[in-house]
């Protein structure tokens, strides 16, 4: 009997071919692992193409919940934004479709696991690190640094000649993928920096030059840092994201276009797409002004660079991941409130913010007359905090008196 591997497979044109490949060059009978984490596509005809590609079974396991509970959630309340831009929609999906990849690969008593990864991206670290961390026994076959297919064109005359249809057309190159929190999109004449992406690589997002002229509310409670409700209307954490998603698109909210540093060294280039995520990531960080004192809020703000760097490499389950988890987990205890917010063209302004645990008191930051705070107390504070300075240039040069 042929020993098996587990297959991250999406249908795409990568894991499309690599079922025949990993059966003509290894014999292995072929297990296809689909994880939807909210593609917003009908995933159950894949249940017949990769029997038809070779496969022996499929799994198509739901996750959305835990997609957006175990795993957004938590990035979301560390604000973590990759080089200031990248919201990290795939690199945070990675972790939980290498761990589905390693329970099947469990369940079904594999040797071996696969993905489509390249030799040239950050996935083929994400999901090996993953299975690394989880199940350091699991072989891992990554087939584009092995086979002799050297770009997307070999990629499709190799599925043409085995009669397997893929998505991907040659006048279309692009490489995208899609979640619940974002659609990415790279390859193609996205590869050059220089040119402004075609308006039809957007899916997701409305240009912002035609998005609806006139501005629209939207209202967001979080309940310690989580997203429990729009518009007054409880929703699950699946749902919630869905309608952000639609809202969002529909203003142009979230398109992200940039040039950024890849953990394998070089630079590459990609249109990001995260209507719901954008309008998250600002409402919390809105609600976080008000509700955390000055050095919570600066040192998380130095933790949020670290968190971003850990999930863009990979590095999920390990111990600094954790413990930094622990220390957002017990910032968030007081944000907790309502962020209202005016969407308009692609742009997001602040309309308002209220929380029960609101640092703000009007009564001392008000320029009008107060009895809390002695504007006089601030000269004695300023000697003090200016002293080294103070010190520093006495002793640089001559003091006069």
């Amino acid at each position: 009997m042929a020993e098996k591997v587990v297959l991250a497979y999406s249908g795409g044109l990568d894991t499309s071919i690599i079922i025949p490949w990993l059966k003509e060059n290894y014999g292995y009978e072929v297990i296809a692992m689909v994880a939807d984490v909210g593609q917003g596509e009908e995933l159950e005809p894949l249940r017949e193409k990769a029997i038809k590609s070779g496969a022996a079974k499929i799994y198509i396991e739901d996750v959305k919940e835990e997609f957006v509970r175990d795993f957004v959630f938590p990035m979301l309340k560390a604000g973590a934004v990759y080089e200031n831009k990248y919201l990290l929609g795939t690199s945070v999906a990675r972790p939980l479709i290498a761990k589905k990849l390693v329970e099947i690969a469990e369940k079904e008593g594999a040797v071996a696991v696969a993905h489509g990864a390249t030799g040239k991206g950050n996935d083929q670290v994400r999901f090996e690190l993953t299975v690394k961390a989880l199940n350091p026994d699991l072989k891992i076959i990554a087939p584009w640094r092995e086979w002799e297919i050297k770009s997307r064109e070999d990629a499709i005359d190799y599925a043409e000649k085995r009669g397997i249809p893929v998505p991907v057309t040659k006048s279309r190159p692009y490489s995208m993928d899609r979640n619940l929190w974002h659609l990415s999109h790279e390859g193609g004449i996205l590869e050059d920096p220089a040119v402004e992406p075609p308006e039809d690589v957007l899916l997701l997002t409305s240009p912002p030059e035609k998005a609806p002229d006139q501005p629209e509310y939207v209202e967001i409670e979080f309940v310690k840092g989580e997203p429990v409700a729009v518009n007054g209307e409880k929703l699950s954490p699946v749902e919630l994201i869905f309608k952000l998603n639609e809202l969002g698109g529909k203003h142009g909210i979230g398109i992200a276009d940039m040039v950024e540093n890849r953990l394998v060294g070089m630079k590459s280039r990609g249109v990001y797409e995260t209507p719901g995520g954008t309008i998250l990531t600002f409402a919390h960080r809105e609600l976080e002004s008000l509700t955390l004192d000055r050095q919570t809020m600066h040192f998380k703000q130095m933790v949020a660079l670290k968190y971003a760097e850990l999930i863009y490499d990979g590095l999920w389950f390990t111990p600094l991941r954790e413990a930094l988890a622990a220390f957002v987990e017990k910032t968030q205890e007081t944000v907790t409130g309502k962020v209202k917010l005016k969407l308009y063209k692609g742009n997001i302004y602040p309309a308002g913010i209220t929380s029960p645990y609101s640092l703000y008191v009007k009564d001392l930051a008000t320029f009008g007359e107060d009895n809390l705070y002695n504007q006089k107390d601030a000269e004695g504070f300023i000697n003090l905090f200016g002293l080294p300075l103070k010190v520093r240039a006495m002793t640089q040069k001559p003091y006069k008196k």
